[in-house]
């Protein structure tokens, strides 16, 4: 008979203290096998929402709901690194960076998700290349990353499976948004990927979960804090998501701006900007980079040269995807049969986007899903979307809408014009990166 009970555990949370070590072990592998009530699990997940949990109780839980399940194991030729977004609109970076760390010489396992709310998914996101499977099972991840350099795949259900009941039970008792749940919710699933090193890029603005600084910085230092305390070399950055990152918005649509980065070598865009950031700060906490200027140079070297596509067309040919999608992407991806621009009705300087309602947008064109069992559209969304501090004319777009049906592009043409506000004075747009924690 065990020395822990559920109670017991739930008991010391509503307390204000947090349970030892083993008993929070205790706890996720019940989460994982079942041990555990969908009641039990209720209360703790509010508890912890409530009261919280110690620096060190945080670190307790994220590596018990990581070792619920399998942790992967690497014997490759250079350091595995990670990273992970906190969620925005236009966030291709992941189909950027994966490929360039791998020209670089790094390992990119990464496991990813589908999209959430306003936000889009990077899973989602390489589904709308034909053929490509994203669920992998362990022997082909492996191959895959130890071929291309790198795979992006979803969880298998033996990847923290304690985290994976936890979620689900806190959706529907409105638990999702504790500090200490997101810390070990996010961690749990990317250290079980077995990695050396990761880097955070924690969204801020309009198009974020996180709206403040306040906010944004906190959930950095409790990432940066706690994965770091578990073993794996991590920092955050903290950038701008006060309007879409890409031009675009959809799934097939946001691959192609991440083919015209990989191929054309935009490095003005700041899609490339903030994928060289990100990729320079992981190159160098790994000691393939002097610093982190010296990393983003060489992640934008291998943008501009090509080698950065070629690693990305080595992976989607091994995951399923055309063997020569990087050479004729444009043919290969789907397009809708409604594109339609939306006018603005005045000129101006385009002073304010809603980032939340232009993904909100995407979502009800069918790129993306209200409930869990939608079937997701990839060729919906939108395209040529104005940046803040852009100056229109009268009858310019703002946006233009790829839609399935005219009846759907009606509907997104008032909401993306809602989404815009266009004013007579001048506007300096906000810097692309607000802050480094480590």
């Amino acid at each position: 008979m065990s020395d822990f009970s559920a109670r017991d555990i739930i008991a010391t949370l509503r307390a204000g203290d947090t349970p030892p070590r083993d008993a929070l072990a205790w706890f996720a592998q019940g989460l994982a096998d079942g041990a555990v009530s969908d009641a039990q699990a209720g209360a703790f997940a509010m508890a912890v929402c409530l009261n919280g949990l110690s620096d060190a109780g945080r670190v307790a839980l994220t590596l018990a709901m990581r070792d619920s399940g399998q942790v992967l194991g690497w014997d490759l030729d250079g350091p595995v690194l990670d990273k992970h977004s906190t969620g925005g609109v236009g966030d291709c970076v992941s189909l950027v960076l994966a490929p360039a760390l791998a020209a670089c010489g790094a390992f990119v396992p990464m496991i990813s998700g589908r999209g959430l709310g306003h936000t889009g998914g990077t899973l989602d996101k390489l589904e709308a290349i034909p053929g490509v499977n994203v669920n992998l099972d362990a022997a082909q991840f492996h191959d895959v990353v130890a071929g291309a350099g790198c795979a992006i795949v979803g969880a298998t259900g033996d990847i923290a499976p304690a985290d994976k009941r936890l979620y689900a039970i806190r959706d529907v008792t409105a638990t999702v948004e504790s500090l200490d749940l997101i810390t070990a919710s996010i961690l749990s699933k990317k250290l079980a990927g077995g990695l050396e090193g990761l880097v955070l890029d924690v969204k801020v603005g309009s198009g974020a979960f996180m709206k403040d600084m306040t906010a944004a910085r906190a959930l950095a230092e409790a990432l940066t804090q706690t994965a770091n305390a578990a073993g794996c070399r991590t920092s955050a950055l903290i950038t701008d998501m006060n309007q879409p990152l890409a031009p675009s918005l959809g799934n097939a649509l946001e691959v192609s701006e991440v083919m015209a980065v990989l191929t054309a070598g935009e490095a003005d865009a700041p899609l490339s900007q903030i994928s060289a950031a990100l990729g320079g700060v992981l190159l160098a906490d790994a000691g393939l980079a002097a610093d982190a200027e010296a990393g983003a140079a060489r992640i934008a070297d291998m943008i501009r040269s090509g080698h950065a596509a070629e690693r990305f067309g080595k992976m989607i040919a091994a995951m399923g995807g055309p063997v020569h999608f990087v050479e004729n992407h444009a043919r290969f991806l789907p397009e809708a049969t409604v594109i339609r621009e939306v006018a603005t009705p005045r000129a101006g300087v385009v002073r304010a986007i809603n980032g939340e309602a232009l993904g909100r947008v995407v979502v009800s064109l069918g790129g993306g899903r209200a409930v869990e069992s939608d079937v997701v559209d990839p060729a919906v969304g939108l395209s040529r979307v104005l940046r803040l501090g852009d100056t229109v004319a009268k009858g310019q777009p703002l946006a233009v809408i790829h839609a399935a049906r005219p009846d759907q592009a009606d509907r997104a043409e008032a909401a993306v014009r809602a989404a815009f506000t266009v004013g007579d004075r001048a506007l300096k747009a906000p810097a692309l990166i607000h802050a480094r924690v480590s």
